[in-house]
């Protein structure tokens, strides 16, 4: 039984998709880390936070004062703003404005 010539397009489509969606995201991620390699290289800390995430995370701790998980939550966050303050450097898009404005919590 000779698989007709539809057959074979959508499985020569399928396994390109596959592997090219596999590869480019290989790829992308890669080159990430090796970014986050280099700041650790250059500064030995790294933002673990983008702007949007640490305002999520402050929204957070500030409507869950009392749940278990509100002290780590604490420390994550100051965490972050302390190495945002204290590197030149960092991984997300953080301005100088925004880096000035974060307060601990």
């Amino acid at each position: 039984m000779a698989l007709t010539i539809e057959v074979l397009a959508m499985l020569a489509f399928t396994l390109l998709a596959f592997w090219g969606v596999a590869t480019w995201a290989l790829v992308r991620t890669l080159a990430q880390e090796g970014e986050k390699v280099e700041l650790l290289r250059h500064q030995d800390r790294l933002d673990t936070y983008s702007p949007r995430a640490l305002s999520d995370l402050r929204e957070w701790i500030e409507e869950n004062p009392d749940d278990p998980l509100a002290d780590d939550a604490r420390a994550a966050y100051n965490e972050c703003v302390e190495t945002l303050r204290e590197t030149d450097r960092h991984y997300y898009d953080w301005s100088d404005e925004e880096v000035a404005a974060l307060e601990r919590v």
